[in-house]
C-alpha cells in the first residue's frame, strides 16, 4: 500500500500564495481560476493544494502542515535565500515570514513558516528516537524557556509566551543562569519586535548582547546568539 497525504490549505487570493511558494523554489504544477481558485504546488515529494475563500482572512488563519525533513537546516537556508531574493528581505514579522531555526521540546528541530494565506508550515528534523513531549523542567527558568518556546513557535500565542518570559525576567529571589538568560531576552526581544514594539526589542536585545557567556555556553546557545545577530546586526 502507498497512501499519501497532501494538504489542502485555504487562501484569500491564490496568486500571492504562488509567488511565495515559488519564491522558495517549489513549482507550480497545477492552476486554475474557475469555476473556483485553486493551485498545487511541488518541491521534491512535498506537495500543497491551495483554494480560494472569498472573504476568508489570513491573519485569523489556524490551518497549516507539518513537513519532517532529514536536512531541516539546507531547507531553512534555502527558503531564506529564496525569500530574500524575491522580497528584498528576510520577512520575519506580519504575512508572509519565517522563523528561526531551533531544537524543540519534543524532539525536534524545526522552523515554521507563514504563507499570504496565513497557512503555517513547520518544517522539522528529528533531533533524537524519543518523539513524545518531554515532561516541563521544574528549575523556573528552564520551565519559562520551555513555555515560551511553545507558546511562540507551537502555539503562536506571542502575547502568552510574552507573559511568561517577563514574571521570570522580574523574578528578584532568584535568578537565571548566563545562558538562560541570553535565550530568554533573545526571545522576548524576537517576540516584541515581531509584535511591532521596536523600542522593547531595542533594549531586551541590547541586553542580551551584554551578557558574558563562556566558550561551553556560547556553544550550548548557538541559536539564540545566531538569532541576536540576526535582530541586531
Amino acid at each position: 500500500m502507498a497512501e499519501k497525504t497532501t494538504p489542502l490549505l485555504p487562501c484569500r487570493t491564490i496568486q500571492p500564495v504562488v509567488d511565495f511558494y515559488t519564491a522558495l523554489g517549489f513549482e507550480t504544477t497545477f492552476v486554475q481560476k474557475s469555476p473556483y481558485p485553486y493551485a498545487v504546488v511541488e518541491l521534491g515529494v512535498m506537495e500543497l493544494q491551495f483554494f480560494g475563500m472569498k472573504g476568508y482572512d489570513p491573519k485569523e488563519s489556524y490551518s497549516g502542515c507539518y513537513v519532517v525533513t532529514d536536512d531541516v537546516e539546507a531547507l531553512h537556508t534555502a527558503f531564506r535565500a529564496g525569500l530574500k531574493a524575491a522580497y528584498g528581505r528576510i520577512p520575519s514579522r506580519g504575512l508572509p515570514r519565517i522563523g528561526p531555526l531551533k531544537d524543540m521540546s519534543y524532539g525536534m528541530r524545526q522552523f515554521l513558516m507563514t504563507d499570504p494565506g496565513g497557512n503555517s508550515i513547520r518544517v522539522g528534523q528529528p533531533i533524537g528516537e524519543d518523539q513524545s513531549h518531554r515532561p516541563a523542567p521544574k528549575e523556573t527558568f528552564a520551565r519559562a524557556l520551555h513555555m515560551a518556546d511553545l507558546f511562540a513557535d507551537s502555539k503562536e500565542d506571542l502575547p502568552g509566551a510574552a507573559r511568561i518570559i517577563d514574571r521570570a525576567l522580574g523574578l528578584t529571589g532568584e535568578r537565571p543562569t548566563p545562558e538562560q538568560e541570553l535565550r530568554l531576552l533573545v526571545l522576548r526581544g524576537d517576540i516584541a519586535q515581531r509584535l511591532g514594539d521596536d523600542e522593547l526589542a531595542g533594549r531586551m536585545l541590547t541586553r542580551a548582547q551584554e551578557l558574558a557567556l563562556g566558550e561551553a555556553e556560547r556553544e550550548s546557545a548557538r541559536d539564540a546568539l545566531a538569532r541576536l545577530a540576526e535582530l541586531r546586526p
